[in-house]
């Protein structure tokens, strides 16, 4: 094995963090690269191509996170050897196509900090506009609503990919799903244009709309006596995650990445380090729920799981998916109830029953105040009607 070997996952592990990519030759004037900033960064892959004047260009083609290890360098590999023959046939660094600005965009995620957001972007890329050979290969300037549309078309029609990958895809794609697939590709795209790869978002613009309405899963509302009787429902280690996502608005993927070392236990307070929210917050606990919190807490490692499954492995959407699916049909509860419906049913009450300010709801929850009147809206409003009741001679 070379001294710095970057084709096996051993080599890799045993590099030293550096800002300088450990190179790999393909073939003459064309490099593959590896770039390991830190000890516990996944790393990212870089393409490097010299001309016969001996110009140098560098190509990023992103962390390929959504792959396993070991399948990581052949896809950098295969990517590189697309991007050389473009190189190679007389293209220039300025023609930017859409995988090139889609794995822009994945790279600009990871220099923000959003690994986790980036590793979705990456494998959402992968899936629908990878495979679409002709769309990744288009240059982002001539790209054309007609493009867009047909891939918008296409995907819609594509069935979505069920949580258990052993199953076969049967359901329709949902509006919701379509939303967030296209989502990623026009925010890369409108990246492009920021970083000037781009002149216009006309070709994207009105063709990458999301569907209005689509996502229907804060409709399902549970009262208190029904979360309590979801919570009993569940076996021990999933009712805590159910209970804490009952005492506060959180989102559910950032409860499950609480940390032991996020709960302090003498100001009684919790910070929210990993959310879609991005920044950290505070939250001052009242005593009940702090005390449930330091239960939790208590003999564990700083950065050990809050919250974890009975094998100690934190929690995460596709480990509660079903469990919480058994608990809700045990408990006689709707069967479309999620994790995240919880997280609607603690927002509702803070605002209906106890008139909490829009403000302080957003903060709390993470989110923003267009948000919570944008999706309680009519809540606000009948506190509005009964304020104004107050009002009558």
């Amino acid at each position: 094995m070379a001294k710095h070997s970057i084709t096996t996952v051993k080599g890799r592990e045993a590099l030293k963090s550096r800002h300088a990519p450990y190179w790999h030759r393909i073939s003459k004037g064309a490099y593959l690269g590896f770039q390991k900033t830190s000890a516990t960064a996944p790393g990212t892959w870089v393409a490097r191509f010299h001309d016969d004047e001996g110009r140098q260009t560098r190509h990023a083609l992103g962390g390929f996170g959504d792959l396993p290890p070991s399948d990581r360098f052949d896809a950098a590999k295969a990517a590189a050897e697309e991007w050389f023959t473009h190189k190679g046939r007389g293209g220039t660094s300025e023609a930017r196509t859409v995988r090139d600005v889609c794995g822009a965009y994945v790279q600009h995620l990871r220099d923000e900090g959003r690994e986790n957001t980036a590793k979705d972007a990456e494998g959402r890329f992968r899936r629908w506009v990878y495979s679409d050979a002709k769309l990744a290969a288009t240059p982002v300037m001539k790209l054309t609503a007609k493009q867009v549309d047909d891939w918008r078309k296409k995907l819609r029609k594509t069935l979505a990919i069920p949580q258990d990958k052993a199953k076969p895809a049967t359901k329709p794609r949902t509006d919701s799903s379509l939303n967030r697939d296209m989502a990623v590709l026009k925010a890369a795209l409108n990246l492009a244009v920021e970083n000037g790869d781009a002149t216009s978002d006309h070709a994207w613009k009105v063709k990458l709309k999301p569907v209005k309405a689509a996502d229907n899963r804060r409709d399902v509302y549970l009262d208190s006596r029904q979360r309590k009787a979801l919570i009993e429902a569940a076996p021990a280690d999933l009712a805590n995650l159910l209970r804490a996502l009952c005492l506060l608005p959180l989102r559910p993927g950032a409860v499950a990445a609480l940390n032991a070392g996020s709960f302090d236990k003498r100001l009684s307070t919790l910070v929210v380090g990993k959310d879609k929210a991005g920044n950290d917050r505070r939250i001052a606990l009242p005593p009940a729920t702090a005390a449930f919190f330091a239960a939790l807490a208590k003999n564990k490692l700083p950065a050990a799981p809050l919250l974890t499954r009975a094998d100690g492995k934190r929690w995460d959407k596709d480990a509660w998916k079903y469990p919480i699916k058994d608990a809700v049909k045990a408990a006689k509860l709707p069967a479309t109830a999620t994790a995240y419906s919880l997280r609607h049913s603690t927002i509702t009450d803070l605002i209906a029953l106890h008139r909490l300010p829009t403000l302080t709801v957003a903060q709390l929850s993470g989110t923003s105040v267009a948000m919570i009147e944008r999706h309680y809206g009519h809540l606000l409003q009948d506190q509005a009607r009964e304020a104004l009741a107050g009002l009558a001679l």
